[in-house]
Protein backbone atom coordinates (compact mmCIF):
# COMPACT_ATOMS: atom_id res chain seq x y z
CA UNK A 1 0.00 0.00 0.00
CA UNK A 2 2.81 2.42 0.86
CA UNK A 3 4.57 1.61 -2.40
CA UNK A 4 1.41 2.45 -4.38
CA UNK A 5 1.12 5.82 -2.63
CA UNK A 6 4.79 6.51 -3.32
CA UNK A 7 4.39 5.84 -7.07
CA UNK A 8 1.20 7.88 -7.16
CA UNK A 9 3.07 10.88 -5.72
CA UNK A 10 5.96 10.36 -8.11
CA UNK A 11 3.51 10.30 -11.05
CA UNK A 12 1.84 13.52 -9.90
CA UNK A 13 5.22 15.23 -9.46
CA UNK A 14 6.35 14.21 -12.96
CA UNK A 15 3.10 15.49 -14.52
CA UNK A 16 3.27 18.81 -12.69
CA UNK A 17 6.93 19.42 -13.48
CA UNK A 18 6.56 18.27 -17.07
CA UNK A 19 3.56 20.49 -17.77
CA UNK A 20 5.40 23.55 -16.45
CA UNK A 21 8.28 23.00 -18.83
CA UNK A 22 5.99 22.65 -21.86
CA UNK A 23 4.09 25.81 -20.96
CA UNK A 24 7.26 27.87 -20.66
CA UNK A 25 8.33 26.99 -24.20
CA UNK A 26 4.90 27.76 -25.63
CA UNK A 27 4.69 31.15 -23.92
CA UNK A 28 8.18 32.03 -25.12
CA UNK A 29 7.18 31.04 -28.67
CA UNK A 30 4.05 33.20 -28.54
CA UNK A 31 5.97 36.19 -27.18
CA UNK A 32 8.58 35.82 -29.91
CA UNK A 33 5.84 35.71 -32.56
CA UNK A 34 4.33 38.95 -31.21
CA UNK A 35 0.68 37.89 -31.31
CA UNK A 36 -1.70 35.12 -30.19
CA UNK A 37 -3.20 32.89 -32.88
CA UNK A 38 -6.75 31.83 -32.04
CA UNK A 39 -8.41 28.91 -33.82
CA UNK A 40 -12.22 29.12 -33.93
CA UNK A 41 -15.03 27.09 -35.46
CA UNK A 42 -16.04 29.87 -37.83
CA UNK A 43 -19.63 28.64 -38.14
CA UNK A 44 -20.90 28.67 -34.57
CA UNK A 45 -22.56 31.97 -33.64
CA UNK A 46 -21.75 33.09 -30.12
CA UNK A 47 -18.37 31.38 -30.11
CA UNK A 48 -16.48 32.52 -33.19
CA UNK A 49 -18.00 33.88 -36.37
CA UNK A 50 -17.40 37.03 -38.41
CA UNK A 51 -20.17 39.66 -38.33
CA UNK A 52 -21.50 41.57 -41.34
CA UNK A 53 -18.42 43.86 -41.24
CA UNK A 54 -16.05 40.89 -41.23
CA UNK A 55 -15.01 41.42 -37.60
CA UNK A 56 -14.74 38.26 -35.54
CA UNK A 57 -17.17 38.03 -32.60
CA UNK A 58 -17.84 35.44 -29.94
CA UNK A 59 -16.64 33.81 -26.74
CA UNK A 60 -13.61 32.08 -28.28
CA UNK A 61 -12.52 35.30 -29.98
CA UNK A 62 -12.94 37.28 -26.75
CA UNK A 63 -10.92 34.66 -24.85
CA UNK A 64 -8.12 35.07 -27.39
CA UNK A 65 -8.24 38.83 -26.92
CA UNK A 66 -8.05 38.38 -23.15
CA UNK A 67 -4.99 36.15 -23.49
CA UNK A 68 -3.36 38.69 -25.82
CA UNK A 69 -4.08 41.46 -23.31
CA UNK A 70 -2.57 39.41 -20.49
CA UNK A 71 0.55 38.47 -22.44
CA UNK A 72 1.20 41.65 -24.44
CA UNK A 73 -0.89 44.31 -22.72
CA UNK A 74 -2.82 44.79 -25.97
CA UNK A 75 -6.03 42.89 -26.73
CA UNK A 76 -5.63 43.54 -30.46
CA UNK A 77 -2.44 41.45 -30.72
CA UNK A 78 -4.31 38.35 -31.79
CA UNK A 79 -5.03 36.64 -35.08
CA UNK A 80 -8.22 34.64 -35.58
CA UNK A 81 -8.23 31.69 -37.95
CA UNK A 82 -10.95 29.16 -38.72
CA UNK A 83 -9.54 27.13 -41.62
CA UNK A 84 -8.30 23.66 -40.66
CA UNK A 85 -8.15 24.51 -36.98
CA UNK A 86 -7.41 21.00 -35.77
CA UNK A 87 -4.66 20.28 -38.29
CA UNK A 88 -3.06 23.64 -37.45
CA UNK A 89 -3.08 22.72 -33.77
CA UNK A 90 -1.31 19.47 -34.47
CA UNK A 91 1.30 21.44 -36.40
CA UNK A 92 1.61 23.86 -33.45
CA UNK A 93 0.77 26.91 -35.55
CA UNK A 94 -2.22 27.88 -33.36
CA UNK A 95 -1.59 28.33 -29.65
CA UNK A 96 -5.16 28.79 -28.44
CA UNK A 97 -8.21 27.03 -29.77
CA UNK A 98 -11.79 27.59 -28.79
CA UNK A 99 -13.83 24.86 -27.19
CA UNK A 100 -16.73 25.01 -29.63
CA UNK A 101 -16.05 22.01 -31.86
CA UNK A 102 -19.48 20.62 -32.84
Amino acid sequence: MKLQKFWAWVSVAVMVLGSGMATAGTLDDVKAKGFVQVGVNGQLAGFGIPDEKGEWKGLDVDTGRAIAAAVFGDAQKNQVCSADRCSALHGASIRRSGCSVP
